[in-house]
């Protein structure tokens, strides 16, 4: 019998606790969630929202792609948290480096996957996450990218030259209704690199709260378009649920500063599911 995939569905994969060592001596805390009984096709390596406002690796949309892709579209997913960044999962080493310091624990993930023998690495960043990815991400082993949200805070015009030189795919998912940055405000800033596909997305806000399947469709549309999307709402075999109220005094929509000229916040400051 068929079961609904709620936000809470946990489907089958091979899950394990791993630990990230950074060049600067830190260890990070995170997960590997690979495909039950088979190799995976592709990888994804997860860089989270900013941490100084609830970001972390079991972000909604981050623990939805861990919890469904390698059961739904055969995907590895590797999410961890940044310096300083504490979830369920547990409390990664260091402190908040404010994007800087950063940039070890980027080079620590894909070097995880790398030395894992991980097929295909694209990187999914999810606001601050979208910085992390065009600012440390580009390396010779990541395939392509996909950013969620992107506010182009910590980003500059050099990092979107490297990306605009190097060719590799880069996606950008924005929503209609973003705080920071919109579809056609985000199609002129990202003008600068030929290859970016600027996928707007109607009615959805920063923080993608009922928008997270939509999300995962667009993902796996890149990482891996042998599998037919959308992807099921329901699961015939086995599947165990996650608190997700765990997480809700952790994700919440207060990301700073509102940008100037968007008057009061389009996205109602609230918790993520």
């Amino acid at each position: 019998m068929s079961t609904a995939i709620r936000a809470s569905s946990i489907l089958p994969a091979r899950r394990e606790k791993i630990e990230l060592q950074t060049a600067d001596g830190l260890r990070l805390v995170g997960e590997l969630a690979l495909p039950a009984d088979r190799p995976p096709v592709a990888t994804l390596i997860c860089l989270h929202p900013l941490p100084t406002h609830g970001g972390m690796m079991d972000s909604h949309v981050l623990r939805k792609a861990a919890w469904r892709l390698p059961a739904l579209a055969d995907l590895a997913v590797l999410r961890f948290n940044t310096r300083g960044t504490s979830s369920v999962q547990g409390t990664s080493e260091g402190e908040f480096g404010n994007g800087i310091a950063e940039r070890f624990d980027v080079a620590a993930a894909i070097e995880y996957a790398e030395f894992a023998d991980l097929p295909d690495i694209w990187l999914l960043g999810w606001s601050f996450g979208t910085d992390l990815t065009l600012k440390y991400g580009c390396e010779p082993g990541v395939t392509g990218a996909i950013l969620l949200s992107p506010p182009l805070r910590f980003s500059t015009p050099e990092d979107l030259t490297v990306w605009a030189e190097s060719g590799k795919p880069l996606t950008a998912l924005v929503p209609e209704f973003d705080d920071y940055l919109r579809p056609d405000e985000a199609r002129h800033r990202f003008a600068a690199i030929g290859q970016a596909e600027v996928v707007g997305v109607p009615g959805a806000k920063h923080l993608w709260v009922g928008d997270a399947e939509t999300v995962l469709d667009e993902v796996v549309r890149r990482v891996n378009p042998a599998v037919p999307v959308p992807l099921p709402s329901t699961w015939d075999g086995p599947m165990t649920y996650g608190d997700a109220s765990a997480y809700a005094d952790r994700t919440v929509a207060a990301f700073g500063e509102r940008p100037a000229g968007l008057g009061q916040a389009a996205q109602t400051p609230g918790v993520a599911d």
